[in-house]
């Protein structure tokens, strides 16, 4: 991936599923220094979520830099690996009790069910742009785009080497199916950002966000290229709810074409 031109590769996406917000990467660092010495790394002066860390590269073009201490609690830090958050206080999930969830019962199998990178190995982590080529390569890509964007990103994937996808709903904490679950398993991993995402982060009621290894990028676009040229492109032009589907669906299935009037 070092030889990638993440230039065309953004614009190519941006092209074809008309995104709003900037396509970033994300990287984990062993040594925070590491992370420094990236160029034009912008370093917090403020306690924050991940969520707004995320969306300073999204939706500002930032690129950030963070060690634990940057971020507000246990639950951010948690999800990535960062500062040995996962100590058996934050098993309890003890802070969610009467917040998100009934019972500490219910908070502890929720904090179970989450998607994290393991504690102790990492430092430091780092948001960008993936068209500044900074991260490069970055651990993981992200963008947030519409339901109908995802659907046919996903068909973009599923072009060439099919694969069922299976993705799960953790609730609150949302992020953990996100950039937890891509960093964790190195697989595609959409999710529907949660509460603390769309208050801290500024993502929209109509957006969900894609988090995937850097190299099925291409492998997405050659598909949505291909189906392009069979007439599937996005955004997906409307119907109609009450006429002949016939003369629509006919265009690529020649078998369900409506017979040929005659005079």
């Amino acid at each position: 991936m070092s030889n990638t031109d993440w230039t065309k590769l953004v614009a190519d996406l941006e092209r074809l599923l008309r995104l709003r917000t900037v396509p970033f990467g994300m990287k984990l660092f062993e040594d925070a220094a590491e992370m420094e010495a990236i160029p034009r790394i912008r370093r917090p002066e403020n306690v924050h979520t991940l969520d707004q860390v995320v969306a300073q590269a999204s939706r500002l073009g930032w690129t950030v830099g963070i060690t634990a201490e940057n971020l507000v609690g246990a639950q951010c830090r948690a999800v990535v690996g960062l500062g040995n958050a996962k100590d058996p206080k934050w098993q309890s999930g003890q802070h969610m009790v009467g917040v998100w969830f009934k019972t500490v019962e219910d908070a502890t199998a929720h904090q179970a069910a989450m998607n994290c990178v393991a504690d102790g190995k990492y430092q430091a982590l780092a948001v960008a742009p993936l068209a500044s080529g900074r991260l490069n390569p970055p651990d993981i890509a992200l963008f947030y785009a519409t339901p109908g964007a995802m659907m046919y990103f996903i068909n973009g994937l599923q072009w060439s080497g099919y694969k069922k996808f299976d993705w799960g709903v953790v609730g609150e904490s949302a992020c953990a199916d996100s950039w937890g679950r891509a960093l964790k398993t190195r697989q595609p991993s959409l999710s529907i950002p949660c509460f603390a995402e769309r208050r801290y982060g500024g993502v929209l009621d109509d957006e969900m966000l894609m988090a995937l290894p850097p190299d099925q990028l291409q492998q997405a676009i050659n598909g949505m290229e291909a189906l392009s040229k069979n007439g599937f492109r996005y955004p997906f032009p409307q119907y109609g709810i009450q006429n002949d589907v016939r003369a629509g669906m006919g265009v690529s299935y020649p078998d369900r074409k409506a017979p040929a009037r005659t005079a």
